[in-house]
């Protein structure tokens, strides 16, 4: 994360956050990033309340930066700011620019990047303008063979999930008149249940609440009786942990009068190297001894976002003895136990990371990273570049925005966000987590009120955010994934797809009109489209549809309409669950040419599941 804003719960704490989120920590040293030529084949092809952009894909880039100039008045190029708050850069060839003005000319350039720092020259430039709306939506049209061989369905969603620190299982204080630890673990065992998530990676397992360290006469001791109380709970939902090492015991920090967050995380460098890797073999060993060969499986993360001043008072060259030392002490204890980072926001120093252990020789077993507000750059050419292609790629945070109490988080627009990452990155990441399943957090202070633009998927309270059902409607799509091909105004661009068929024969194919732009967090007409969906091979099978939209499981327009306040009374606790779960409605399906078609309209931000049933 990297800025607050909106109305925090601790000013002492949102005060110093905004005062060193912004600096980065040590940037120096040799960069390996290659030079790589402009993208060629730049297309612009203008639609209603859109410009669609097209390139061909270049070998080497993790992702690719969109510039813009009005035709006019001949401005320089700059980066289209889609409003995500951190990396602009997109990991497609593809890009849709709703934030010009309709009927206004702009010209268009793209640049590769090989590296989050770097990026290269530009395309030549196209001009395009997007049209303006007139009459009714525009038609696209989807067609999808039921009887396709298909490939497998990626499902990136699954192997994590984000929590605030663990140890709030513990809490019994009431946040909203609810209790913290009981609704936290609710929320988290509801992922697992009905999303399949298998993980939850979390900060500040080594903070001073779960009193893992302390010195007595000048002698270190351990212990990991609370740690033991908080993963029991956790797996006793069926979800294993991502060991975030990290932050710093008081007793062992260099500088432990230096911070992050309400709970006053210590960002320090320990003053005690060989007690420090003391600490995480004594920890990982005891994990092995309690919880047995499961933990092999456990994935353990060095720290968090150590290139932000705000989350490491040492340098970049401290932090990397630190992955050093700390990977070190964790294959220690067993070589079989995955270790990785560098945990870094912004998808920063990934390549410095690689490029130390390229000497040290330290183990890298995955590479971590974090991005908000666009789909995650694509890292694989970078994992080539530096001779780990077997690397996994885990992406431990990842949202619609960086932002603390940002009201972007509570509706629509952050769904169909959602849905467009996961199309994105599926195939190319082995973990999408999405930061946070629960509202019940507190890095700037508890909740203020139910809408708070908080992070979580789920409210305080329980009730299901709009991004918590794109899960939902992810987790519906079967497991094997079938062709789309799409035509019309906003096709594979505005409107995406995820087709796919289960194992019992039947079909889930999910449909949805989204934009990164956020300026057009409450919907823009201009960008609904009317969907006219065949399905080739399928001939008198009952059809559904679940919706999620502004009208549809949005638990803001529900709020706003029954006027509740800092929090609801118990009359509108009620009426809000009325939003916690998608009910589906029987499809107004035709028979036509051999097949079934479906035709729906479909509002910006929304989002439509089509079921099929399996032949009788």
């Amino acid at each position: 994360m990297t800025r607050a804003t909106g109305t925090p719960g601790s000013n002492d704490a949102r005060s110093d956050w905004e005062a060193r989120i912004s600096r980065r920590s040590d940037e120096s040293g040799r960069r390996d990033a290659p030079d790589l030529a402009p993208p060629a084949g730049l297309r612009a092809e203008s639609g209603v309340g859109h410009v669609r952009l097209s390139w061909q894909p270049v070998d080497g880039a993790v992702g690719y930066l969109v510039h813009r100039r009005p035709v006019e008045d001949g401005a320089a190029f700059t980066p289209v700011d889609h409003l995500g708050g951190d990396v602009l850069a997109v990991p497609d060839s593809w890009y849709v620019d709703t934030t010009g003005e309709p009927g206004r000319g702009y010209a268009y350039a793209v640049a590769c990047v090989p590296e989050v720092t770097v990026t290269g020259p530009l395309s030549a430039p196209v001009t395009a303008a997007a049209l303006p709306a007139a009459g009714d939506p525009p038609a696209v049209r989807l067609r999808v063979d039921a009887t396709a061989p298909g490939t497998p369905l990626h499902r990136p969603w699954r192997p994590m999930i984000g929590s605030e620190r663990l140890s709030q299982l513990l809490c019994r204080d009431r946040s909203g008149g609810r209790e913290i630890g009981v609704e936290l673990l609710a929320a988290l065992r509801r992922v697992r249940d009905e999303i399949g998530v298998e993980t939850v990676r979390a900060h500040s397992i080594l903070h001073d609440d779960l009193g893992v360290y302390r010195e007595v006469d000048g002698t270190s001791v351990h212990d990991f009786t609370r740690v033991d109380q908080t993963y029991d709970l956790l797996l006793s939902t069926g979800l294993r942990p991502v060991v975030e090492i990290g932050f710093m015991p008081r007793d062992l920090a260099r500088d432990p009068g230096r911070t992050v967050f309400a709970y006053r995380g210590i960002i320090s460098p320990p003053k005690d190297w060989d007690r420090w890797a003391d600490l995480v073999r004594a920890l990982v060993r005891h994990l092995l001894d309690r919880y047995g060969d499961e933990v092999l499986g456990w994935d353990f993360e060095v720290w968090n976002e150590a290139n932000l001043e705000v989350f490491w008072s040492g340098t970049r060259a401290e932090w990397m003895r630190l992955y050093d030392v700390t990977a070190q002490a964790v294959k220690d204890v067993d070589p079989r136990i995955p270790v990785g980072g560098p945990s870094s926001a912004a998808a920063g120093w990934v390549d410095a990371l690689l490029e130390h252990v390229r000497v040290s020789g330290a183990p890298v077993d995955f590479v971590s990273t974090h991005t908000y507000g666009s789909p995650p750059l694509d890292l694989r050419p970078t994992l080539r570049r530096y001779g780990r292609p077997d690397a996994r790629i885990l992406w431990t945070e990842w949202g619609v925005t960086p932002t603390h109490f940002h009201p972007v988080n509570d509706g629509a627009f952050a769904a169909t966000f959602l849905l467009t990452g996961m199309r994105s990155a599926a195939g190319r990441v082995d973990a999408l987590s999405y930061w946070v399943a629960s509202d019940h957090f507190e890095e700037l202070g508890r909740p203020p009120r139910l809408l708070h633009g908080g992070f979580g998927l789920i409210t305080v309270g329980g009730i299901a955010k709009p991004r918590y059902h794109a899960l939902w409607l992810l987790s519906r799509l079967g497991d094997t994934e079938l062709p789309v091909r799409a035509s019309g105004d906003g096709a594979d661009g505005l409107v995406q797809t995820w087709a796919s068929r289960r194992d019992d024969g039947s079909l889930a194919v999910l449909a949805w009109s989204s934009t990164l732009d956020q300026s057009k967090l409450d919907g823009d007409p201009a960008l609904a489209r009317r969907v006219v969906l065949a399905l080739d091979g399928v001939s008198g099978q009952p059809v559904q549809i679940t919706r999620l939209d502004r009208e549809h499981g949005d638990i803001t327009t529900l709020a706003g309409r029954l006027e509740v306040d800092e929090w609801p009374d118990e009359e509108q606790w009620k009426a809000l669950r009325e939003v916690d779960t998608l009910r589906a409605e029987p499809a107004d399906a035709v028979a036509r040419d051999g097949g079934t078609v479906v035709e729906l309209d479909l509002p910006q931000p929304g989002a439509v599941l089509v079921e099929v049933g399996p032949e009788r």
